[in-house]
């Protein structure tokens, strides 16, 4: 799990099996000496886990599935050795100085224009495909390449959305290497996912092996329209 506040920038590459992440600089506030085989990195968004130190110290080598390439920008990127965005896993003590991030993106997104705004930088995505943009809404969380961005504004079905970027998240991050055009990596709110999640199964379903009193049927949906005096019956003033 992450946070969406990213700690380093770095290279990815090619490996025989998986990727190659190299860091930008050694001086930076989390850097390859602080890394274990077996421990989590968000690249881009994209959780990948430790398989390998580099001899030389300056980054690490990591397995990736057929699912996260084919889902995800990491292959095109590393084939010509792009830049990525860099953070290791939340720990409980740490603040959630963004929002809750798996690390497990959901598609990729496309540019569709940057504007220079006075303090700070407009940047327009669309998902491509469309349907994601149900899980969009305005002031909504969202992670571009593993940055926790929140939604500006967002067209009627949420497919097309704008973020307001501020000067430090545009500068120590990849977002200002950005082209119209260009691909990244989106994963909408945990919270949107599971909510709707929920919503379809039916929040009155009985829990699997959940017990309740003889006494206490369970409430049966209503129909009825939600009016004034539906609501004063019920209790609400």
């Amino acid at each position: 799990m992450f946070t969406g506040l990213v700690q380093a920038t770095g290279r990815i590459g090619r490996a025989t099996s998986g990727v190659v992440l190299r860091w930008q600089a050694a001086k930076t506030a989390w850097g390859p000496a602080e890394l274990q085989l077996g421990d989590s990195v968000s690249v881009d968004g994209v959780c990948l886990t430790v398989a390998a130190l580099l001899a030389d110290g300056g980054g690490f080598r990591a397995d990736v599935s057929e699912e996260t390439l084919a889902r995800t920008s990491l292959a095109a990127k590393a084939d010509r050795g792009g830049w990525v965005n860099l953070e290791p896993a939340l720990r409980l003590s740490d603040r959630l100085g963004g929002h809750l991030v798996s690390g497990h993106v959901d598609g990729i997104g496309l540019v569709r224009a940057i504007e220079r705004q006075p303090a700070s930088w407009r940047l327009e995505l669309a998902w491509r495909q469309a349907d994601y943009g149900r899980y969009i809404c305005e002031k909504a969380s969202v992670a571009v390449d593993g940055i926790s961005l929140t939604v500006a504004g967002c067209g009627a079905d949420g497919s097309r959305f704008w973020l307001a970027v501020i000067p430090h998240t545009w500068t120590v991050t990849t977002l200002h290497r950005l082209q119209p055009g260009d691909a990244v990596n989106l994963e909408a709110d945990l919270l949107a996912k599971y909510t709707e999640r929920l919503l379809a199964s039916g929040l009155r379903q009985r829990l699997p092996g959940a017990e309740l009193p003889a006494e206490t049927p369970l409430e049966q949906p209503t129909e009825q329209p939600l009016t004034a005096n539906w609501l004063h019956s019920q209790g609400y003033s």
